[in-house]
């Protein structure tokens, strides 16, 4: 039977496999061994790419919305004239400012829709779109703008050098379900493995993940404390004499000796009272970080979506920069991609002096824009409250806040107030069963896969290119040009008629000559006119091709003869790894206007006195984390039958102490309320999290009217955004906190 080699699309582990075909279906999945990057390895995940692509639920044709709420399918012509139908009243009566964009996570995993979501987003805000929403408001904001600010691009940060690591502190992360979150490395548990046979991996977490059981140190924490350790744990280096000035930063980093100072009022002894954490482990935990040779810290998710979430980020790399283990062997490194993309530059409007957030603010609460971005929050009040402004119209690509979003059943029924709302999606789900028009796109399988986003963050340079296996039907049209399609129609013309090819070429053009005209990237000072005639393909191959050829390692379109081309690695089907990770790179990876690794900002600092008055604050008797799992991809997966075998997952995880004295076993009903609302879900008795914290998984809530999704609905879950509110948010990030909310528990 034939076999392809195929990256799985699905996580950040870029995992290489083998798909077997038979009579037009897949007959199985397996890992590639000889794939440069992964080298055999693959999760539970991987082997779901024959279910998605063969998913009786998945859409293959458009879907309208009738009068009564029911979808139909329709061809694509009446598809594209239905769009039309409801989308151009409201930007002929209210433009362009009426509108905006809900770009979901599965965005950065296919390549048509990562390539061209710039496209939607630049026409809309030409058009007099103000800002687009994002799950990143409920996910990893905060190190976005904390690498804007420290090194100068919103994807530029420094990793941890896994492969010589001999002492590793992780704070909110379990890459034991994620694979790697902002860190992308194949078989990470197994290089977690190696770090604890070389020294020590210490998890801070108030849940005992599988991560935390396979390390050496699990130590939990109160929810949303983060930053008060990290501080207190600068100040002991500090008064140690323990923080490092190595000479390969010397002159290279501004602000640290300030940072140190305002740690002073963080002592141990203050700061365990709030974090849970005893001031004989905090000065532990500094003492094992300076003693060590290689050692670095990392956090994810978890530190992110809380109260304090860009403080803690920030954090993170000020003392690993105390540490002397930034842009050094065996700490926290650059890495160095074999690909180019737009959104690695630093955008014309955010040139200068240096990134400016608050340019403009939300309708409703006037929250301040951050990286082009409103809270998910406030997407159900700016749909829902009358007056001049309000959106009437919504273009969701591959995203479902009505699972996904804070405050959910607000939203969820916001969503059926307006005017338009247009899905880019391959499901009848929580969110597209409100919907006007479903746009379903391609199968993971009929699709091209090629990464760049993720190879800012390997353990590797390498790189690779996935042909499809089965090719899409052949009247539909690929996602890219649905893109450009709702792109165009911002400016007058109507969508069926909207000039694809045409605009395309003003995409690409445009952004060569932006990118041309902004220093310090690829593209500086070559000329549009010669750059476009170079390139291979059209859509997203057009722009894969540029990106490899400007490259390190490319042929710089023409001027360096055998670099690399989109056509030479697609003759290597196992991928090219180019270069392992190595320091020294901060001079060419850092874009600050000073060229220094900036630690200091008033964006930063300004919240500290929030910081300080958590300290004086009470604890809540309980209060909700989220978790994850292995076999979810937030709500992607649950239609799939072989991810959703085995016991329940989406349970109340709860300490005992905790359990008898709300008068709770395990299995049981209980009810959870906070300020958003209350649900009702089945205990599960456990010390996997700390006393006083209560834990329910993401991304499920199915089984509602309207939605066709067979399996997730006979396993519909709870959803926990029905919990967790809009107003607890994370200030220099505007991330919505969903770690460390109130709650109150009690039999069902």
């Amino acid at each position: 039977m034939p076999s392809h080699k195929v990256t799985c699309p699905l996580c950040e582990a870029m995992c290489g496999v083998h798909v077997t075909v038979s009579d037009g279906h897949v007959q199985g999945i397996r890992a590639n061994p000889d794939d440069v990057w992964s080298r055999g390895h693959i999760c539970p995940k991987g082997v779901s790419l024959g279910h998605l692509h063969e998913d009786p639920d998945r859409l293959r044709q458009p879907m309208v919305r009738r009068p009564d709420g029911t979808h139909v399918a329709v061809s694509w012509d009446d598809a594209l004239a239905e769009t039309e139908r409801v989308l151009r009243p409201v930007l002929d009566t209210d433009g362009a400012g009426a509108l905006s964009v809900y770009v979901g996570n599965p965005v950065a995993h296919n390549s048509h829709l990562a390539t061209y979501i710039g496209a939607l987003i630049g026409f809309a805000e030409a058009a007099g779109m103000k800002g687009y929403y994002s799950p990143g408001t409920v996910d990893q904001w905060p190190l976005n703008v904390v690498s804007t600010l420290l090194f100068g691009g919103m994807w530029n940060g420094p990793i941890p050098d896994l492969y010589r690591t001999d002492h590793l502190v992780i704070l909110g992360a379990n890459p034991a379900a994620s694979q790697g979150s902002m860190l992308s490395a194949p078989d990470i548990m197994g290089l977690l493995t190696g770090v604890a046979q070389r020294g020590r991996v210490v998890v801070v977490d108030p849940r005992r993940t599988p991560t935390a059981q396979r390390a050496s140190e699990w130590v939990p924490i109160q929810p949303g404390t983060d930053a008060l350790l990290l501080f207190a744990i600068l100040r002991t280096l500090a008064e140690n004499g323990w923080v490092r000035h190595p000479e390969h930063l010397r002159g290279k980093v501004a602000g640290l000796d300030e940072i140190i100072a305002m740690a002073e009022p963080f002592v141990p002894e203050k700061v365990a009272v709030t974090t849970g954490i005893d001031a004989r482990t905090i000065r532990r935990l500094a003492a094992d970080l300076a003693q060590a040779e290689n050692p670095v810290l990392y956090s994810r998710i978890g530190t992110c979506t809380q109260e304090f979430g860009t403080l803690a980020t920030w954090l993170v790399f000020v003392i690993n920069t105390a540490l002397g283990v930034l842009d050094r062997p065996g700490g926290s490194v650059f890495p160095k991609p074999a690909v180019w993309a737009p959104m690695f530059a630093k955008p014309p409007d955010q040139d200068g002096s240096g990134w400016q957030f608050g340019r403009y603010r939300s309708r409703v609460r006037r929250a301040p824009e951050v990286l082009n971005s409103f809270p998910v929050g406030c997407l159900a009040e700016e749909i829902d409250t009358p007056g001049e402004g309000r959106l009437r119209a919504l273009i969701t690509v591959a995203g479902n806040p009505a699972v996904s979003a804070p405050g959910a059943g607000r939203l969820s029924a916001a969503l059926g107030r307006l005017d338009a709302l247009i899905a880019v999606d391959n499901w009848l789900n929580e969110t597209t069963r409100h919907a006007h028009v479903i746009l379903p796109g391609s199968s993971p399988l009929e699709l091209p896969h090629f990464d760049d986003l993720y190879w800012m963050y390997s353990v590797a340079s390498c790189i690779k290119y996935s042909e499809p296996v089965f090719e899409p039907e052949p009247q539909r049209p690929p996602e890219w040009e649905l893109l450009l399609r709702l792109g165009g129609a911002m400016f007058g013309t109507p969508v069926p008629e909207v000039d694809t090819a045409a605009l395309d070429d003003l995409y690409v053009g445009g952004m060569v000559a932006t990118m041309s005209a902004i220093p310090g990237n690829p593209l500086t000072g070559r000329d549009a006119g010669q750059v476009m005639p170079a390139l291979a393909g059209k859509g997203p191959e057009r722009l894969m091709d540029l990106g490899i050829r400007v490259g390190p390692w490319g042929d710089q379109l023409g001027d360096r003869p055998g670099g690399l081309t989109l056509s030479e690695v697609r003759q290597h089907p196992d991928g090219l790894r180019l270069a392992e990770l190595e320091g020294g790179r901060l001079e060419t990876s850092v874009t600050t206007p000073s060229g220094k690794v900036e630690l200091l900002h008033d964006h930063l600092i300004s919240d500290i006195p929030r910081l300080l008055s958590r300290m004086e604050r009470g604890t809540p008797e309980l209060v909700l984390i989220s978790r994850r799992h292995l076999r979810s991809n937030n709500s992607w997966l649950h239609n799939v039958p072989a991810l959703m075998k085995g016991r329940d997952r989406c349970t109340l995880l709860i300490h005992p102490v905790d359990a008898a004295r709300v008068g709770l076993e395990s299995g049981a009903m209980a009810n959870v309320a906070t300020s958003e609302g209350a649900v009702t879900v089945a205990a599960e008795v456990t010390d996997e999290v700390k006393p006083g914290v209560v834990s329910l998984p993401h991304g499920w809530g199915h089984g509602l009217d309207g939605t066709q999704l067979t399996t997730a609905n006979r396993h519909p879950g709870i959803n926990n955004n029905l919990l967790n509110p809009t107003d607890v948010i994370d200030v220099p990030s505007n991330t919505h906190a969903i770690n460390g909310i109130p709650c109150h528990v009690s039999p069902a």
